[in-house]
């Protein structure tokens, strides 16, 4: 990992814009700003100070600028940070990147600067990996989420994990040394209520993923049903736009569509998929089998009929639905067309009455969805395990310590116990970065934007 040099990046998105902002870490950020700089001498300024003047190759002015000054350790990355604020023309931004760039910078690499905050200390893994959850997040509860993730809150819950089975794991380290005299100080007893308790943490920990990654990741919804029951045309309604075609022509979808909206606070992924039937043609055919397996893989389906169905098709399509495990909203398209016996008897079967076509019933909708995901309840203040790399390590864990407790009840020598507690801290540190590798920090760190 090379951290001497200096870093620069635009941090700002690319493109056109008032503003563009041209970040710089590392030991000579403010003394090659400052060889570029005309106005006052940045090397001689108070941190977390700006600075009004002008960027210039030579004699040339490249463009007007305001200078923002961290000086180490009082900096995101803990060294030597400046952010030139300056006009957000492409050309103008490239023109400063690359007049730095000759000075003596190099242009960072994706999440480059984040690395070095961790690699300097200024937070654990788990809380950088936040940072890129935070910038992704596209809702109120996600952002809380990334917050308190960021803020360290999950970090603090592992660091009081790991804390107590080190103090066990040392007293078994000190059996070892006095193994001759067969000497016990570590009560067998303590560390196996320690290791059920941090068993019933950990999984706690493991099943908060599930709200955790719909949280992060937004609800999967497929929208199934027939052919031509109006499934795109809800679609359609539901995200405001011409986002799925729409004919009268029935097996129209062939593939699913994918798109998101926000409601309330809550993303909801919606899946448009092909009309399910018995069909001779091949690609049709796929389209459905794609369908059934978006069925499983979903948190929730909204499962639509046409109001004109027979009813006896329509029993045999709910009694096939309710044998799935995934939760269902039935849907009832066209209502407008229903007589008073026909809506009775979709109320009580559980119907819900809409118009897709005039976007009657969609408030409706949008509140049952709400209702039947239920994240309302959840408490984003609470550690809520987002990362799939996160679940991984805390399994292993629990393996881990299970291996503890099989020890214990079948006593073997302490050195099998110590091995299976420094296991079990081994993969409790792969998550906060005390245990780390190459390989794993470039896995997370090249999925962040460049710039950060």
């Amino acid at each position: 990992m090379f951290t001497n040099d200096t870093i620069i990046a635009l941090s700002t998105p690319p493109g056109s814009g008032a503003i563009g902002v041209i970040r710089l870490s590392g030991p000579e950020a403010i003394s090659l700003t400052n060889s570029v700089f005309s106005g006052k001498d940045l090397a001689k300024q108070a941190t977390h100070t700006l600075h009004f003047g002008l960027i210039k190759d030579g004699e040339v002015v490249v463009d007007e600028v305001v200078v923002s000054l961290f000086v180490g350790p009082k900096s995101y990355t803990k060294e030597h940070v400046v952010e030139i604020s300056c006009h957000g023309s492409n050309y103008i931004i490239q023109q400063i990147i690359g007049l730095l760039i000759r000075k003596g910078a190099r242009a960072a690499k994706p999440g480059e600067f984040t690395l070095r905050a961790f690699l300097n200390g200024a937070f654990d893994l788990s809380q950088a990996e936040a940072v890129a959850d935070l910038i992704a997040s596209d809702s109120k509860a996600s952002h809380e989420v990334a917050m308190q993730q960021m803020r360290g809150g999950f970090s603090n819950e592992l660091k009081d994990l790991r804390e107590q089975l080190i103090h066990f794991a040392s007293m078994i380290e000190l059996e070892l040394d006095f193994a001759e005299e067969d000497v016990e100080f570590a009560n067998r007893d303590q560390l196996r209520n320690l290791v059920q308790r941090i068993n019933k943490v950990l999984q706690r920990l493991i099943h908060s993923f599930e709200v955790g990654n719909v949280i992060k990741n937004g609800v999967p919804v497929v929208i199934a049903g027939k052919p031509n029951v109006g499934k795109s045309t809800l679609l359609n309604a539901l995200l405001n736009e011409e986002r799925a075609i729409v004919s009268d022509i029935a097996g129209t979808t062939r593939d699913t569509i994918e798109d998101e909206i926000n409601i309330n606070g809550v993303v909801f992924r919606f899946i448009d998929t092909a009309g399910i039937r018995e069909t001779a043609d091949v690609i049709e055919a796929k389209g459905v089998e794609r369908s059934l397996e978006k069925m499983k893989q979903a948190k929730l389906i909204i499962y639509m009929v046409d109001a004109q169905e027979e009813q006896g098709q329509v029993l045999k399509q709910l009694q096939d639905l309710s044998q799935q495990q995934t939760p269902y909203l039935f849907i009832v398209n066209k209502s407008e067309l229903l007589t008073t016996e026909q809506k009775a008897f979709y109320l009580e079967h559980g119907a819900l009455l809409i118009s897709a076509k005039t976007k009657q019933g969609m408030e409706v909708l949008e509140n049952a969805l709400l209702e039947k995901v239920n994240l309302s309840h959840i408490n984003t203040s609470e550690t809520l395990v987002t990362n799939i790399r996160h679940v991984e390590a805390l399994k292993q864990t629990q393996n881990s310590l299970d291996r503890v407790l099989e020890n214990i009840d079948n006593p073997v020598t302490s050195d099998f116990l110590a091995m299976d507690i420094k296991q079990a801290l081994h993969y409790l540190g792969e998550i906060t970065g005390t245990v780390t590798t190459d390989d794993l920090l470039e896995n997370i760190f090249t999925k962040f934007c460049i710039g950060k």
